[in-house]
């Protein structure tokens, strides 16, 4: 069940990706993302997939991983292709209903938002599977360093976002045992019709908040058992250090944002 949630993971592997600054995996994806905002060509949208693609070989791990971190998001990508492809008005009408009218415009629409949304899925997971929590932590810790004059705590709000991403996993195994343990006492959500479906899965939520709940009290107590405290004046056993890779690929995604943005 485990191998089936792989978003927020990390992935031992040797490759380029792996060996890069994490202030230089999160500053490009940050610049290549805002471009993916601004596209909208055809064009456009071919390029970053094959640049997703390239992304995904060099981190060196097989691509049905980063289509099982796209599972838990079906349910969203397919009611937002739906909801744009029935409620976007356009002028060439495909079939109409009452207040419902499907138009090329609007499927095109829809086709272009979960393109944009799995490709920005993709490249958020490129980053966590082959970037260690705490090393993203750390490189996180480092690009906000200049927000501690303004007494922003920094330190707290990189382990924040890091423990965040690291929890996503953790949740969504707890779901699936919840629904597991409910399915073994007969009741079967996956069964149900799916207007009833989504009123079934309230049961769900209750167990899973607390659950959650109970893990951040116990990893709160962890934290104050070994004394982290707020983090300030922490030091780091392993520095980071940009090579000449990281010149050149924040140099690329710097380039490919632009492009994005203005010719995309």
């Amino acid at each position: 069940m485990q191998n089936n949630i792989l978003f927020g993971q990390f992935m031992a592997k040797e490759s380029l990706l792996h060996r890069l600054d994490p202030r230089t995996k999160l500053v490009s994806l940050m610049m290549i993302m805002f471009g993916l905002l601004r596209l909208a060509t055809l064009l456009g949208f071919a390029l970053a997939t094959v640049l997703v693609l390239v992304c995904v070989l060099l981190s060196r791990i097989p691509l049905p991983v980063y289509v099982k971190t796209l599972k838990p998001v079906w349910f969203i990508l397919t009611f937002t292709l739906l909801y744009n492809a029935f409620f976007t008005q356009g002028d060439h009408v495909i079939w109409s209903w009452s207040v419902i009218t499907l138009t090329v415009d609007g499927i095109e629409a829809g086709i272009t938002v979960v393109w944009r949304i799995a490709l920005m899925i993709m490249l958020a997971s490129v980053l966590t599977l082959t970037t260690k929590p705490l090393t993203l932590a750390q490189g996180l810790e480092k690009l906000m360093s200049p927000l501690s004059r303004l007494r922003v705590p920094v330190e707290q709000v990189s382990l924040m976002i890091t423990i965040a991403i690291r929890f996503i996993p953790t949740i969504l195994e707890e779901m699936d045992r919840i629904l597991l343990a409910q399915k073994a006492r007969g009741y079967d959500i996956a069964a149900m019709p799916l207007p009833r479906r989504l009123f079934a899965y309230i049961p769900v939520v209750v167990p899973l908040f607390m659950t959650t709940i109970q893990r951040a009290e116990q990893l709160t107590l962890a934290i104050e058992a070994r004394a982290y405290g707020d983090g300030r004046g922490r030091s780091s056993y392993r520095q980071l250090k940009l090579a000449k890779a990281d010149y050149w690929i924040g140099g690329s995604a710097m380039a490919i944002a632009l492009w994005m943005i203005w010719g995309g």
